[in-house]
């Protein structure tokens, strides 16, 4: 067995020097794996210091996204709120613009009747009148009083016999069979019947000015009508006085006033506007009259009701035995004595057989049945 000092000497230089070599190298790569390890050790608690972190932001986040998500709905709501309170507002101020806006139609629709009131007021002539001391209740001051005039038609061998009291006539039709003395001893049998008439309670006018036609009052008492409308004409057709091409003139003779018509219709409104003219009518001197418009009507509603009159009574069956005068009078001479239960008698009308003729009723204190 050798010594220690001997196995030495059996290795040589060399293969010592490597195997020194890789010892060194080991050594160096262990230390390389323990820098590495280190540094690994470092990264993997940085990343957990950084992951530590990470997990704070995320719950710190988590709860700001909550809150702005909570705050979000808590705007959508609020605007939601909003939406609905201006979508109310917007349908009350569309009710309030309805309203309104009938209130202005309803409005115009005054004015519009004012304007034509007005215009149906400048329309009717001037009258003198005078306070009789007599008042009436108020009513519509754009209404009209209508006197009504009934054309009640009479069949052939009868009478209507108007009596100045109404006791008397209701008497006669109490009685009913008449026996009627004529000239010499012939008797004439006649029966007393109510008279039955059908008299306007409503009616209803829809007016209108015309464009075309004025109306001329207070014109003068003049013997030849054909003259006064003349002048009419020569003063209305010349354009300085506001006129223009007339087409016609026609009197009222009712009322003593001219109608005059324009071929044009813008000229009416002008004269009506002025109103008052002076025209040279008879002589040199100027007479002033009154251009008010002329109002075209229609009837829009006409309601009638049955009446009896009572201060008239129809005679039936009446013959044909004497001219038509001669019997009238006796009819009239009979009823009025009191004798027969008549009275004094007001206005008388006989229509003989084979003729037919008209009476007219009129609202009238004094006649209340008249011929025509």
């Amino acid at each position: 067995m050798m010594s220690s000092d001997e196995d030495y000497s059996l290795v040589s230089d060399p293969e010592l020097q490597r195997i020194q070599f890789e010892i060194n190298k080991c050594k160096m790569q262990y230390e390389g794996i323990i820098s590495d390890q280190k540094v690994l050790i470092e990264a993997c608690e940085t990343n957990l210091h950084f992951t530590k972190q990470f997990d704070q932001r995320a719950v710190t986040m988590r709860a700001a996204l909550q809150a702005e998500e909570k705050r979000q709905e808590d705007v959508l709501e609020m605007e939601k709120r909003k939406i609905t309170d201006l979508m109310e507002e917007q349908s009350r101020l569309k009710s309030e613009i309805q309203s309104v806006q009938q209130d202005i139609q309803k409005m115009e629709e005054t004015n519009y009747s004012l304007r034509q009131q007005s215009d149906v007021s400048t329309a009717v002539p001037e009258r003198k009148v005078v306070f009789k001391g007599q008042t009436s209740g108020g009513g519509d001051s754009s209404g009209f009083d209508i006197i009504a005039r009934i054309l009640y038609p009479m069949e052939g061998g009868t009478a209507l016999i108007t009596f100045e009291d109404e006791t008397v006539a209701q008497h006669i039709l109490k009685m009913r069979d008449h026996e009627v003395q004529l000239d010499g001893n012939i008797t004439l049998n006649v029966q007393a019947l109510p008279v039955h008439l059908l008299v306007p309670s409503y009616v209803e006018l829809d007016t209108q000015v015309c464009p075309q036609r004025v109306l001329v009052s207070n014109l003068p008492k003049m013997e030849s009508e054909d003259r006064l409308l003349d002048k009419l004409e020569i003063y209305f057709s010349k354009r300085k006085n506001g006129g223009g091409e007339v087409e016609e003139t026609d009197m009222l003779h009712d009322s003593g006033n001219v109608v005059v018509t324009f071929v044009e219709n813008n000229i009416a409104k002008g004269l009506t506007d002025k109103q008052d003219h002076e025209v040279k009518i008879d002589g040199e001197k100027n007479h002033k009259i009154k251009v008010t418009p002329f109002l075209n009507g229609k009837i829009a509603d006409l309601q009638t009701r049955e009446t009896v009159c009572q201060r008239s009574v129809l005679l039936t069956g009446i013959s044909a035995i004497m001219d038509q005068d001669s019997l009238q009078d006796l009819l009239e001479i009979h009823f009025q004595k009191t004798s027969n239960g008549g009275g004094e008698v007001d206005n008388i009308i006989y229509n003989p057989l084979g003729q037919h003729t008209l009476a007219v009723f009129e609202e009238d204190s004094s006649t209340e049945a008249q011929s025509q």
